[in-house]
C-alpha cells in the first residue's frame, strides 16, 4: 500500500480546456451528485457513457477486457475532483491510463476503495485475535482460526504483490504515477520491507508445526516458541498507520467539498479513539496471562491464586482484562496484593504507565474534539476576550461595556463570522440568491421599488448592508444630513418629528429621502427594541440607477420634484 500524501486541490486545473469528445468517466452515484448538473445533462444528450464507449468499437481494447478493466479506472467522485479539479481532467486521466496499456490499479478506482476497506477489516481482526491466540488458546484454536491465519497470510502476501501495480499520488507530481518501473522503485524504497515482515507466513508455519507435533507427548515448549513468532504479525499495525494517511487525505477532501459532514467526521474520531483504548486494554489483558504462561505458572503467580489453570478461555480473558484495567486506572481492585516476583512487578509498572498514556491521549483528543466541534463559537470567545481586555485598558464605564457586550451578542449570536468575507468568497449568482432570500420582500414594500423588474431588485439587494441597533439607539436624527435608507428586518423603531410620531416594525422602512435627494433626515428614529436592519447608501443606489436609465427616469418623474425635493 503506497504512501498517500495530501495534494493541492485542482493542481491539474490546467487540463480544463475545451474538449470535443464526450467525457470518458466512470461515474459513481455520489460523484454524479457532486459534479455540475448542466454539463452532465449535455453529456447525456450528446454522447454515450464511458462504459458504453469501452464496449464499443475501440481499436485499442477488446470487448473481453472492458468489464474488469473498468474497475481499475478512476471514479468521478469528491476525491478525484479534489485532485484533478474538473470532470474533463478526470476524463483525461482515464484516457491516459487506458492508453498506457499496462494493468495498474488507480488510487481513485472502485477496486482500490473496496480493497482498502477489506484490508482494514482483516488487519483489525488480526490485531484482536492474535494476542488472544498467543495467550489463551494453547493449541486449542480449532480449524476455523487456523484457516483464518492462513487466509490472512495469503491476503497479506497478495497485498505485497498488488502494491507493485498500485498507482501512487506524490506531492511533487502533477498526476498519478502509473509507470510500473517508477511504482516498483518507489515501493521498494519505502514500504516493501515492512510489508514483507508483516506478511511473513506465520500461519503456514504454525499449521505445519501443529501437524508435525500432533503426536508429540510434550510439544509445549516448541509450540510456545512457535506461537511467540505470531508477534511478528502485530507489525501489521503499519498497515493501519498507512491507511490512516489515506483517511486523513479523504478527510481533507471532505473538509473542502462538504462542510455538512462535520458530525460524521466527529463520530469517526470518537470511534477511532475508543477503538485505540480498547486495543490497549485488550493487549494488556492478554499479556497479564501470557507472561505467567511463559514461566509455566509459578506457584505464587496470580493465575494459580485465582485457580484459573483449568478455567475456560472466557474466564481467563475476563480476569486478565480486569487486572489490566485495575492497574491502568490505578484502582486497588484486582491488585490488592503486592507483586510476588519481579516479572509481575514489571507487568504492573507497564500497565500503570500505559494507563497514564491512555489518560493523556483521551484527555488531549477529547479537548481537541470539543474545541473543533464549533470553531465559530471558539473564535467568538477569543474575540470577546480581546474585546474585554481592550475595554478594561481604555477604562470604559461599566454601562458602556455592557452595551458593547450586548451588541456583540445580538450581532453575532455567540458565533463569530466575517459577513463581508463570506459574501466575497461566493459567486455573484449565489450572492444574489442569498440577499434575495433575505431582502427582496423588504425592497418590494417600498412604493418606488414596487412592480420593478427582477434584475433591478437583484442589483439593489446585493448592495444592502446588514446592521444591528440596540434598544435606545438613535438610528437617525432630524435635520442631520444623511445618505442611507433603512429597512427593518426585525424589531421596533419609533419615528418622531415636530408634530408626528409613529412606531415602525418588521418590514417597514425610513430614510428614503436621503437616497433620493441626499438631503437631511426629516425625522428622528430611535430603536425601541434590538433591531436588525438593512441599509442602502446613496452612492450604491445612484450606481444601480445608472445601469437602469429607464427606472431612473421613472423615479425622478414620480418621486422627485423639480426643486430636488420629494413629491
Amino acid at each position: 500500500m503506497e504512501n498517500y500524501l495530501v495534494t493541492k486541490r485542482g493542481r491539474s486545473g490546467g487540463l480544463v480546456e475545451s474538449h470535443s469528445q464526450s467525457p470518458l468517466i466512470l461515474r459513481s452515484t455520489r460523484g454524479s451528485r457532486d459534479a455540475g448538473w448542466p454539463g452532465r445533462m449535455a453529456d447525456r444528450r450528446t454522447s454515450r457513457s464511458f462504459v458504453d464507449r469501452l464496449r464499443g468499437p475501440t481499436p485499442a481494447f477488446s470487448v473481453a477486457t472492458c468489464g474488469w478493466r473498468a474497475l481499475l479506472l478512476p471514479q468521478l467522485n469528491r476525491q478525484s475532483l479534489y485532485v484533478y479539479g474538473s470532470e474533463i481532467a478526470v476524463e483525461k486521466e482515464c484516457m491516459r491510463q487506458l492508453q498506457s496499456g499496462v494493468l495498474v490499479i488507480h488510487p481513485f478506482s472502485l477496486m482500490r476503495s473496496y480493497y482498502i476497506m477489506g484490508m482494514m477489516a482483516i488487519t483489525f481482526l488480526n490485531l484482536i485475535g492474535i494476542p488472544m491466540e498467543i495467550a489463551f488458546l494453547d493449541r486449542n484454536s480449532g480449524l476455523a482460526w487456523e484457516g483464518f491465519n492462513v487466509f490472512s497470510d495469503t491476503l497479506f502476501l497478495i497485498d505485497v504483490a498488488l502494491n507493485f501495480r498500485m498507482g501512487i499520488i506524490r506531492d511533487d507530481a502533477e498526476e498519478v504515477v502509473l509507470d510500473l518501473k517508477e511504482i516498483r522503485l518507489s515501493y521498494l524504497r519505502t514500504w516493501f520491507i515492512p510489508d514483507v515482515i508483516a506478511a511473513f507466513p506465520i500461519g503456514y508455519i504454525l499449521l505445519f508445526a501443529d501437524l508435525h507435533y500432533q503426536n508429540d507427548d510434550n510439544p509445549s515448549k516448541a509450540n510456545k516458541m512457535m506461537r511467540i513468532l505470531m508477534f511478528v504479525r502485530i507489525l501489521s499495525l503499519i498497515r493501519l498507520a498507512r491507511v490512516s494517511r489515506l483517511v486523513r487525505f479523504f478527510n481533507e477532501v471532505e473538509k473542502v467539498s462538504n462542510a455538512n459532514l462535520e458530525v460524521v467526521r466527529l463520530f469517526f474520531k470518537i470511534l477511532s479513539l475508543f477503538m485505540m483504548i480498547f486495543l490497549l486494554c485488550h493487549w494488556n489483558g492478554c499479556i497479564q496471562y501470557f507472561v505467567p504462561m511463559l514461566e509455566e505458572f509459578p506457584a505464587d503467580c496470580w493465575v494459580r491464586q485465582e485457580n484459573l489453570m483449568n478455567a475456560t478461555v472466557l474466564a481467563k480473558y475476563s480476569w486478565g482484562i480486569f487486572r489490566a484495567l485495575s492497574q491502568m486506572i490505578a484502582l486497588s481492585y484486582g491488585s490488592m496484593d503486592a507483586p510476588t516476583n519481579y516479572v509481575e512487578m514489571w507487568i504492573v509498572m507497564v500497565s500503570m504507565v500505559s494507563g497514564c498514556l491512555m489518560y493523556t491521549v483521551l484527555v488531549a483528543n477529547t479537548t481537541a474534539m470539543i474545541a473543533n466541534v464549533d470553531p465559530a463559537a471558539k473564535e467568538y470567545k477569543s474575540k470577546m476576550s480581546r474585546l474585554e481586555h481592550y475595554m478594561a485598558f481604555m477604562k470604559l464605564p461599566p454601562e458602556l461595556q455592557l452595551r458593547i457586550t450586548n451588541y456583540y451578542q445580538a450581532r453575532y449570536g455567540g458565533k463569530w463570522f466575517d459577513e463581508k468575507e463570506v459574501m466575497n468568497t461566493v459567486s455573484s449568482a449565489l450572492k444574489e440568491q442569498i440577499m434575495a432570500v433575505m431582502c427582496s420582500t423588504l425592497l418590494r414594500k417600498v412604493p418606488m421599488f414596487q412592480n420593478r423588474h427582477e434584475n433591478f431588485i437583484n442589483a439593489l439587494v446585493v448592495r444592502l448592508e446588514y446592521c444591528i441597533f440596540q434598544e435606545g439607539d438613535a438610528i437617525v436624527r432630524e435635520n442631520v444630513p444623511g445618505d442611507h435608507m433603512y429597512f427593518i428586518d426585525h424589531g421596533q423603531v419609533l419615528v418622531e418629528a415636530d408634530s408626528y410620531e409613529r412606531e415602525l416594525c418588521d418590514g417597514d422602512f425610513f430614510g428614503e429621502s436621503c437616497v433620493l435627494t441626499r438631503g437631511k433626515h426629516l425625522v428622528t428614529a430611535k430603536a425601541l427594541t434590538d433591531c436588525r436592519c438593512f441599509t442602502l447608501s446613496w452612492d450604491d443606489f445612484q450606481e444601480v440607477l445608472r445601469t437602469f436609465p429607464d427606472v431612473k427616469k421613472d423615479i425622478e418623474k414620480h418621486f422627485v420634484n423639480s426643486d430636488g425635493g420629494l413629491v
